[in-house]
């Protein structure tokens, strides 16, 4: 079949990817760079979500874990195993039980061939391998394992293996409409062009295509901006540390020689300027400087970067959003809701047995 996927994002790059090694006909349309927008402004991890568990989120931390794996096997040159501190605290939110409930399920669901089992750590080990964290009051810590990633470069790797199967890409076209039996027309064009199934990954803008053409919004998009700042570098060990008085995390990792601060949770709308705010500056400096004896301020900051996550719509609290994904069908058009970097590929493999599913009989 001849198909269109209309967004440059990890998401619709792994789809047209997949639907090629499937055989079909693909072109792929961004109205602006490949991988320039949220794909771009990720906290740089390849990870099931640890925290997802408290959610249940059990099928989305099993999928993504099993990702996280193929992606570190596959492209290392461009990924790596990253060691994680999870400290705890006399006065933290969650007990070391607690963790450990969680960590034995997160090896658990990494299966047997995963890349290295949790341990708790003394706080004088701790101190060792972290030497600027804050002493008073830790108990100790857990030491885990995740990924990470330069998503830019892992992202165009993808890009490599999608034109090698035979994707066309289409940059700087924005598809300004579509119809329900697989038109679609292009900014500055008069003319449809036909395809038999259109896939729209549009991300943050892909419920926006719909309502400009005139057709149903399948599901709700909670548009989340994630901020983070690079610091000067701090040691090798990554953190995933409790925010004070919160039930959120904040990520403080090794990346490239620097140190990477996130990543933030706000309401975003789809035409604000997607940047830092300053509110957002003071809240990750202030997480940081509560749990390093050195403190930074915002002269500092090496570099920030902030984008907007496309979630599924309903939570109450942006931290609460699900990362889940949605597939749904309006006629000869998919459009793809949700969805994280680690599982894209395994999102694109469902998009496939949709579109191979939708050949007989027509939906």
């Amino acid at each position: 079949m001849r198909i269109a996927v209309i967004g440059g994002g990890i998401n619709g790059i792994a789809s047209a990817w997949q639907l090629a090694l499937a055989g079909h006909q693909v072109c792929l349309f961004e109205r602006g760079e490949l991988l320039a927008a949220t794909s771009a402004a990720s906290s740089k991890l390849l990870h099931g979500g640890l925290r997802y568990l408290e959610q249940a989120e059990f099928r989305l931390v099993h999928e993504a874990l099993q990702e996280r794996r193929w992606w570190i096997k596959k492209a290392p040159a461009l990924t790596r195993r990253l060691p994680i501190l999870y400290p705890i605290y006399r006065d933290g939110r969650r007990s070391r039980w607690q963790l450990k409930i969680g960590l034995s399920l997160y090896d658990l669901l990494s299966g047997r061939r995963g890349i290295g089992r949790h341990r708790w750590l003394d706080a004088a080990q701790v101190a060792r391998l972290s030497p600027q964290l804050q002493q008073q009051g830790l108990i100790g810590a857990y030491l885990f394992f995740d990924g990470q990633m330069d998503d830019q470069r892992l992202g165009h790797w993808v890009v490599a293996q999608a034109e090698k199967a035979g994707v066309t890409f289409h940059t700087h076209t924005e598809v300004v409409a579509v119809k329900a039996d697989a038109k679609l027309q292009l900014q500055g064009r008069a003319d449809w062009l036909q395809f038999d199934r259109i896939i729209n990954v549009a991300g943050p803008w892909s419920n926006r295509l719909l309502e400009q053409s005139q057709l149903k919004v399948p599901a709700k998009l909670d548009l989340v901006r994630g901020s983070h700042l690079l610091l000067p570098p701090l040691c090798r060990y990554g953190h995933m540390l409790e925010v004070p008085g919160e039930a959120r995390i904040v990520f403080v990792l090794p990346y490239q020689g620097q140190t990477l601060v996130g990543t933030t949770e706000v309401r975003q709308q789809l035409d604000e300027p997607i940047r830092c705010s300053d509110a957002e500056r003071q809240y990750l400096l202030g997480v940081y400087n509560h749990y390093f004896v050195q403190a930074r301020t915002e002269a500092d900051i090496l570099r920030e970067f902030a984008g907007v996550r496309p979630l599924l719509g309903g939570s109450a609290q942006a931290t609460s959003a699900s990362r889940e994904y949605q597939l749904n069908w309006q006629d000869a058009i998919l459009t793809v809701t949700g969805g994280k970097w680690t599982t894209a590929r395994a999102l694109a493999r469902q998009v496939v047995a949709q579109v191979q599913a939708s050949q007989t009989p027509q939906r």
